[in-house]
């Protein structure tokens, strides 16, 4: 179904109120995910006894795993049926897990709750972003990315603040898992009741719309567009798993290296919310900057920043300088975050860019998989800040990368 009989309207104006909804259920869904990101690392030593980086980390290698292959079908399925019932049956999933986490007997259940959470955060956060994409017309995708991933991010880095707080005051379960279930409550009941579908927004563009691979398209041909045969498109991809795998790092490994070195709950919760608070903040503005200078600067460039923080967290050892490399790392992140799925949305037609956005989200997201696993592996071996080095090299070779084979992709750029 389409928001009215007569053609949708394009654009962040006349889309406001439900732009804006749908702005703030992305941020539920990112309260989703922010309430594991302190708890989760430190359960998995305290209470579970895991030891070995590698087997904490199958919480994170689950979740990874899950959401970039629900990504995947994310875009197709919102395509056939709807993006409303397709963001609705995320909310659905997500039900049983903060009870999974608070009453946990074994650390199966943990891996479990976080499958399930792979699945919410593929569904929702995807068709979230699918659905702005639509409303927003082709001229402020920049704009309408940015302030998407700023919400969802911001709500990460605000609920692994507050639940670092509550742990540290009741224990760390099952207090900080509530926020958890209340997001999910009010996600669910705003999505059912408010949202209305946009995939009408899409149909309508595409009959205006010229340039890039116009017509239809088997899901196959767009797997390989977004994978490797278009320069743009792969090189957005790539990044993207990247920039994911460092992440993974971040969230698993770093509030044990930050305990290790005598940081309290509250410090490193703290720690834990200013990387993505730096991140959720900075996409409000590098996203519309990117509609006015381009995408491939924010795309080489944050790359490279992000290698830089990685490298400063593994030569740090206090608060101060882990604070000022979460900052850089976010900042980073945030040149990066919003641009890479505009610039997506650049290249890819309006008839199959849903299926793009769901691709490259199986590539992004496939980076939480990899980087626990590697991660997991060289920490194993050689210790945590091996680990960092290993993965700022990689981020940094991916920067470059993108600068030798993506082209611009915004048209007024």
């Amino acid at each position: 179904m389409t928001t009215t009989s007569s053609a949708p309207r394009l654009g962040l104006g006349v889309n406001a109120a439900q732009f804006t909804l749908l702005v703030v259920v992305n941020a539920l869904v990112g309260g989703v995910l922010g309430s594991e990101r302190t708890v989760l690392p430190l359960l998995a030593e305290r209470e579970f006894g895991l030891t070995a980086y590698t087997a904490a980390l199958t919480y994170i290698l689950a979740f990874g795993a899950t959401k970039a292959a629900t990504n995947f079908f994310a875009g197709t399925l919102s395509d056939r049926y709807g993006r409303k019932r397709v963001l609705l049956a995320g909310w659905l999933v997500a039900i049983p897990i903060p009870a999974m986490l608070i009453w946990a007997p074994n650390w199966g259940w943990i891996v479990a709750a976080n499958v399930l959470l792979g699945v919410n955060q593929g569904l929702a956060w995807s068709t979230t972003v699918i659905m702005k994409i639509d409303l927003a017309g082709p001229h402020r995708r920049g704009l309408a990315m940015g302030l998407n991933e700023a919400a969802g991010y911001l709500a990460v880095a605000a609920t692994a603040m507050a639940t670092g707080a509550l742990a540290a005051q009741f224990g760390l379960r099952p207090a900080p898992f509530l926020l958890a279930a209340a997001y999910i409550a009010l996600g669910l009941g705003l999505s059912a009741v408010l949202v209305r579908e946009t995939r009408g927004h899409a149909r309508h563009e595409a009959t205006t719309h010229t340039g890039g691979h116009a017509g239809e398209l088997s899901t196959g041909q767009v797997f390989a567009l977004a994978s490797w045969r278009e320069p743009a498109l792969a090189s957005a991809s790539q990044a993207g798993m990247v920039n994911n795998l460092n992440d993974g790092l971040a969230w698993g490994l770093f509030p044990v290296l930050f305990a290790t070195a005598g940081l309290s709950l509250t410090q490193i919760g703290a720690l834990a919310a200013l990387y993505p608070a730096v991140w959720g903040l900075g996409q409000l503005a590098t996203g519309p900057a990117s509609d006015r200078y381009g995408r491939k600067p924010f795309i080489v460039a944050g790359m490279l920043l992000q290698a830089a923080a990685l490298a400063l967290i593994a030569l740090a050892d206090d608060f101060t300088a882990w604070a000022a490399a979460a900052v850089l790392l976010g900042a980073g992140t945030a040149a990066v975050y919003p641009t890479l799925l505009a610039a997506i949305s650049d290249v890819a037609h309006p008839t199959w860019r849903a299926r793009a956005v769901g691709i490259y989200r199986l590539w992004r997201d496939g980076g939480f998989a990899v980087g626990a696993l590697l991660a997991g592996i060289v920490a194993d071996l050689a210790g945590i800040r091996a680990a960092v080095w290993v993965v700022a090299a990689l981020t940094a070779a991916s920067g470059l990368l993108a600068w030798a084979r993506m082209y611009e992709t915004h048209p007024r750029a």
